[in-house]
C-alpha cells in the first residue's frame, strides 16, 4: 500500500477516518473524532489541522473531514494490520472477539510489514475479522458484504449476520451469550416499538433484543426479495 506516517496518532486519526464511513453516510467532524478518541475538541481539531498541512486529510471550514487519496491507503493499511491482528488473536491464540479489540490496537503500530504479511499467510489470507468486517487486500481492495442494520429488517424477513460492531465489548459478550453470532440466521417475529424491542427467531429460540444490542447488528437477508424495508418500516429508533 503505502509508507506509514511515524506518528502512531496520525495513523489512528486516519483509521478512525475511514473507519467511521465504512458503514454510514455520516460525516466525520472534529467533534466525532474528539468523543471516539478520547481528546478534547480542540485537540482533535489541530491534529486535523496538521493531518491536513501533511496532504492526508481535507477539511474545509466547517465542513466534513475527507481522506485524500495518500491518506486513504495510509488508512487501509491501518485497518488492514488491525483486522489481520484480531483474526490473528482470535483464531491462533484463544482471544474473545470482545477482548481482541484493544491489543490489536496497540500491536498494530509496532508490528513489521514482513510480520503482518506471514500473519496473513499463516492464517489463509482471510476476508473478514472475527466481527464480519473485512480485511483489506495488501493493494486495498477488499470484499465488503451486502449489509443492512438488523433494525431495518422487516418482520418475517430470514437474514443471515454477517457484521457485528466491536465498539462495545459489553455487547458483544451479551450478543455471544444469547447466539447472535456471524452466520447465525435469525427472522424478525415482532417489533414491539413501545419497549424498543425486536423479537428474534435465533436457531429455534426466541430473543427480545434492545435497541442498543440490535444496532452492532448487520444481516443479509436470504430472500433478496424481501432485502430492503417499506417506508416507516423497520424499527430505528
Amino acid at each position: 500500500m503505502t509508507g506509514l506516517p511515524p506518528s502512531t496518532v496520525a495513523q489512528d486519526y486516519l483509521k478512525l477516518v475511514w473507519t467511521a464511513r465504512e458503514w454510514t453516510d455520516q460525516p466525520v467532524t472534529t467533534t466525532m473524532l474528539a468523543s471516539r478518541l478520547g481528546v478534547a475538541a480542540s485537540t482533535a481539531s489541530e491534529a486535523v489541522k496538521r493531518l491536513a498541512g501533511q496532504g492526508l486529510l481535507r477539511h474545509a471550514p466547517y465542513g466534513s473531514i475527507e481522506l485524500t487519496e495518500r491518506g486513504e491507503l495510509t488508512a487501509l493499511t491501518m485497518v488492514r494490520r488491525h483486522r489481520l491482528l484480531e483474526t490473528f488473536l482470535v483464531t491462533v491464540l484463544g482471544y474473545t472477539w470482545d477482548e481482541a479489540h484493544d491489543d490489536a490496537e496497540i500491536l498494530e503500530h509496532a508490528a513489521s510489514d514482513r510480520f503482518i504479511d506471514r500473519v496473513d499467510e499463516t492464517l489463509g489470507h482471510p476476508v473478514r475479522d472475527p466481527h464480519g468486517d473485512p480485511i483489506p487486500r495488501a493493494d486495498g481492495t477488499m470484499v465488503r458484504p451486502p449489509a443492512l442494520p438488523l433494525t431495518m429488517l422487516n418482520v418475517g424477513v430470514n437474514a443471515q449476520v454477517v457484521r457485528i460492531s466491536d465498539a462495545d465489548s459489553d455487547i458483544l459478550r451479551y450478543l455471544a451469550d444469547v447466539g447472535v453470532r456471524l452466520d447465525a440466521e435469525v427472522t424478525v417475529r415482532e417489533l414491539r416499538r413501545a419497549g424498543g424491542v425486536i423479537v428474534l427467531d435465533v436457531a429455534g429460540d426466541s430473543l427480545d433484543l434492545g435497541i442498543p444490542a440490535a444496532r452492532a447488528v448487520w444481516v443479509a437477508p436470504l430472500d433478496p426479495g424481501r432485502s430492503y424495508p417499506k417506508p416507516g418500516s423497520g424499527l430505528t429508533g
